[in-house]
């Protein structure tokens, strides 16, 4: 008979802890029990860790494995027994078995009390605002389908004069127990009560409303005011507490998260709470300086143009851009201006812009343009 190394069966040295060989043999269990692990050889190799850990886990057990072997002078090892001792003759490595396997399968864990309140299920309503009223905010009614509770019957389920009473199947408590006979022997499960469906109250079918029949739900068309903050962007959220869908067992309703959608605009681009804008100006508003009227989300402006600006300089208008999201002041604005070159120009322009090059010491021939411009200066002649 082959030598069995158990510590390597674990992965576990042999100085390791009983806390180690606990965790390994956790670990592997989880991983190669037959209810879990359905590939060939699985079963075996869960036979192997579980003789592994009944030996390893014993502190009798162990100490002859580690003077003896495996195939020690009293056969202690897993082979005798099909589980080496599964049925309950170990001292210490399986006295706390069905903890271990508690743990792993949902036996030792703490249960959620399904007859305890819980809150409703939040929604999302997607809303579109334009340009402007997102900068500077609105009240807007909104409607939207929720679940609610049943007017008629204020979401007990039962006619008016009726109520509900203990449910039979799970005695109240709002779930069942079943058991199964597993090769690791009788194990057991919770499961939500399909009679009651975890309210461990039940109605009689001939007293349940007749609205919502017994359900103490119903669909609705719900209408809600909202008041649009100045600053919202695209994107950002809305949060309407106790909007949302109605909650079980008498909890709360959840909320309702509003997200909005800003339309573009023509004449500004948005960035958080700055904006920018374009503008054209002429060589002469370029080189001479002049005053402009510039739009603003506000109102028009007025802005000074210095002699000598160059084309896509940029002008910032302090406070005047979008509002700050839930704070004080404004964003600023920044006016971006264009040196507008023309395209065509007539007998005195092109005149006077020759002179101007005269004068700057330029020599500039200038190119005459094509039939027509030609002909129409001849008659201007």
């Amino acid at each position: 008979m082959a030598e069995k190394d158990y510590y390597e069966t674990l992965g576990v040295d042999k100085d390791a802890s009983e806390q180690d060989i606990k965790r390994a043999f956790r670990k592997l269990a989880a991983k190669y029990h037959p209810d879990v692990n359905k590939e060939p050889g699985a079963e075996e190799k869960f036979k192997e860790i579980n003789e592994a850990y009944e030996t390893l886990s014993d502190p009798q057990k162990r100490s002859q494995y580690d003077q003896f072997g495996s195939a020690g002078p009293q056969g202690f090892g897993g082979g005798q027994g099909g589980f080496g001792g599964f049925g309950g003759g170990a001292q210490g490595g399986f006295s706390d078995f069905s903890d271990i396997f508690g743990d792993l399968f949902g036996g030792g864990r703490a249960r959620r009390d399904p007859t305890a309140p819980e809150p409703g299920r939040d929604l999302q309503y997607t809303m579109t605002l334009d340009f402007m009223d997102a900068v500077f905010g609105k009240e807007s009614q909104i409607k939207y389908n929720r679940e609610t509770n049943c007017d008629v019957c204020h979401g007990s389920g039962a006619k008016p004069g009726k109520s509900a009473h203990t449910c039979s199947q799970c005695h109240g408590t709002g779930y069942i127990v079943t058991q199964r006979q597993t090769m690791m022997g009788v194990m057991q499960s919770q499961q939500v009560c399909p009679t009651c469906g975890g309210t461990g109250q039940e109605i009689d079918p001939a007293d349940r409303c007749d609205k919502c029949h017994g359900v103490g739900h119903i669909q609705e068309r719900h209408e809600v005011k909202v008041t649009i903050p100045a600053g919202v962007d695209d994107g950002q959220q809305l949060r309407l507490q106790g909007q949302g869908e109605v909650g079980k067992n008498g909890g709360p309703y959840g909320d309702l998260y509003i997200v909005f959608r800003v339309t573009p605009s023509r004449d500004f681009k948005r960035d958080g709470t700055t904006i920018y804008v374009e503008e054209d100006i002429t060589i002469p508003q370029a080189t001479l300086g002049d005053k402009i009227q510039v739009k603003t989300v506000h109102s028009n402006v007025e802005l000074s143009i210095p002699a000598g600006t160059q084309s896509e300089t940029d002008f910032r208008l302090r406070g005047k851009g979008v509002p700050i999201l839930h704070g004080n002041g404004n964003g600023d604005e920044y006016v971006k201006v264009h040196v507008k070159t023309p395209k065509k120009l007539n007998k005195r322009q092109r005149e006077a812009m020759m002179a101007f090059a005269e004068a700057s010491g330029e020599e500039v021939e200038g190119v005459k343009g094509g039939f027509w411009e030609k002909l129409k200066d001849a008659f201007e002649e």
